[in-house]
């Protein structure tokens, strides 16, 4: 199982979670303590950040599986035309053998009559 490198927070969010806690600083707080609560909001935003991405991945998921759908509905609509698709690569073959016929036929001729 490949191991996940946990990436840093981006330069971005830390500023935005160190600039929320400094709006929210009490009176009498620690420089330290503006720095966990800045961390803690790092990890919300990095944890919203996931989720959203997680979403992402659902919907577009939901989104291909409709396409699928769709197109096998269209499939079931049109039997004709998913037919053809099925049945045409018998004739590049047929068309090929007889051409080999053909040319092995004339060289043949030419053979025993030159």
């Amino acid at each position: 199982m490949a191991k996940t490198k946990k990436q840093p927070p981006s330069p971005q969010t830390q500023e935005e979670a160190l600039a929320m806690a400094k709006a929210t600083q009490r009176a009498r707080q620690s420089k330290e303590q503006t720095k966990m609560i800045a961390q803690g909001i790092e990890k919300g935003i990095d944890q919203y950040k996931k989720q959203q991405k997680a979403k992402a991945r659902e919907k577009d998921k939901q989104r291909k599986k409709q396409e699928h759908q769709t197109a096998a509905e269209i499939a079931e609509q049109n039997p004709a035309e998913s037919e053809i698709r099925y049945r045409t690569p018998w004739l590049p073959w047929a068309l090929l053998l007889i051409t080999w016929a053909g040319i092995g036929l004339y060289t043949l001729g030419l053979g025993l009559g030159g």
